[in-house]
């Protein structure tokens, strides 16, 4: 485990409750924090990365983002697997040198987009009630915390949704119109992008870090069906065009089927982190690959750029 911090313990902690994984130890560069997760999970604790990649054949990689390249580089040349946090790296090259170095080491690159296991997205999935949407809004918000502060809220919150959204829409994206403002740090805290797609399909992506409520919804519309998805909630609710007529207000008016779908609740780091490891053991891809990482970090760019331009920034 490369990176103790808040996150970085919560994977540390997944390792070493996983039958048949063995948590070797955990790196990170704060002495402090080595010497806290270290005797709480009764490992080894390392300042240098380094030292760690001789005894591990899988890590994960839970740093600030603009060490993700140098770090990872490190770990594929030791042919040590790799789970490296979202955004994958900084730049688009840099991503690119990742993936190739991977292909040709033959090792299991997967990028942390955690909300492609989540409980609700999983059984959306499995469901086929997603067919072809014609219209996604997504709204990602949250009250503000003192982590993260070294990116910006498109990259830091927007990123989840964005890729979600890509993996919803099997089409190439034409167009990119986005806002967004510094509230209380250096960086883009609220933002809002548009995105229009070749099939026609639209979406609308706000997220912001300085909500007083945490809010995490996404909406589709389709030809047959309106779903609405929450994660906080839990909830997957379909609505859709039934057999028959119903009254409605003394006037007989096309049935409307209102259903859900049921979610099994489970533990989504810990689903994330199990798929990474069957991946590696079993040779196969990883649900989210290194080419998903890069095509989400791309469409990012694009939004990034298009509020720069907005805001009159080169």
């Amino acid at each position: 485990m490369i990176g103790a911090g808040y996150l970085g313990r919560f994977h540390a902690m997944k390792y070493a409750s996983i039958p048949g994984v063995e948590l070797v130890g955990i790196a990170d560069i704060s002495e402090e924090r080595v010497k806290a997760v270290s005797a709480e999970l009764g490992v080894k604790g390392y300042t240098d990365y380094t030292d760690l990649l001789s005894s591990v054949d899988l890590v994960t990689v839970s740093t600030p983002t603009y060490s993700h390249y140098r770090i990872t580089e490190t770990c594929l040349n030791a042919g040590v697997h790799v789970l490296l946090e979202k955004p994958m790296t900084v730049t688009l090259e840099e991503a690119d040198e990742l993936i190739e170095l991977a292909d040709q080491k033959g090792l299991v690159l997967q990028v942390g987009h955690l909300k492609r296991f989540h409980p609700a997205i999983v059984a959306l999935s499995n469901s086929g009630v997603l067919t072809r949407p014609r219209f996604i809004e997504s709204q990602r918000f949250a009250p503000f915390k003192s982590r993260a502060l070294d990116v910006d809220v498109v990259l830091d919150l927007m990123i989840h949704d964005v890729d979600l959204i890509l993996n919803f829409v099997d089409s190439e994206l034409i167009d990119v119109d986005a806002v967004g403002s510094r509230v209380v740090t250096e960086h883009i805290d609220i933002a809002n992008a548009r995105l229009k797609f070749q099939n026609g399909c639209v979406a609308n992506v706000t997220a912001s870090r300085v909500a007083r409520d945490a809010t995490r919804r996404i909406r589709i519309f389709q030809d047959d069906s309106f779903i609405s998805l929450d994660f906080i909630d839990n909830d997957i609710v379909i609505l859709q065009r039934g057999e028959g007529t119903m009254e409605l207000d003394g006037i007989q008016v096309p049935a409307i089927e209102n259903t859900t779908i049921p979610i099994k609740k489970y533990d989504t780091l810990e689903a994330e982190i199990r798929s990474f490891c069957d991946a590696v053991d079993k040779g196969t891809p990883p649900l989210v690959t290194g080419r998903d990482g890069r095509k989400a970090l791309a469409v990012v760019a694009m939004i990034r750029e298009s509020i720069a331009r907005a805001a009159g920034r080169p």
